[in-house]
């Protein structure tokens, strides 16, 4: 279960596990926009599936906090050591070009195979414009 939203509207600082029906219930039933951004949301993770490297799937941004319309959502994709762009299927591969990603999807989109990802880079994710941390989620 999720904690609840701090006084700015965010999760507390930290990586929130989480599913799709908490995410849902939480982040993406409350507007239109909310909504669409969900349908976005799970797509990407559809398609990072379809890879069958993915290892990872994070979500942060203005889409986990109690802003109203978010403007996108944010995802961090970590693919297995394994993976090649080459090999993963046709419909997949905009994931992996972060400016085509969001022009096709509205989304901004980073990816990184396993064990490239220093814990640092996580925290970086957590942090706010003004300095300050938020939580991200992982989809289990």
């Amino acid at each position: 279960m999720l904690p609840p939203l701090n006084e700015n509207g965010d999760l507390p600082p930290g990586v929130h596990a989480t599913d799709w029906k908490e995410i849902e219930q939480r982040f993406g039933a409350r507007s239109e926009t909310r909504i669409r951004a969900f349908a976005t949301l799970k797509h990407l993770h559809e398609l990072a599936v379809r890879t069958c490297e993915l290892r990872n799937f994070y979500v942060f941004g203005s889409f986990v906090s109690a802003v109203a319309q978010p403007r996108d959502v944010d995802v961090v994709l970590v693919m297995s050591p394994e993976f090649r762009l080459e090999d993963c299927p046709w419909e997949s591969r905009a994931l992996f070009s972060h400016g085509t990603a969001e022009t096709r999807y509205g989304a901004s989109v980073f990816w990184l195979r396993e064990g490239a990802m220093p814990k640092e880079l996580l925290r970086a994710w957590q942090l706010r414009r003004d300095g300050t941390l938020r939580g991200i989620l992982e989809v289990a």
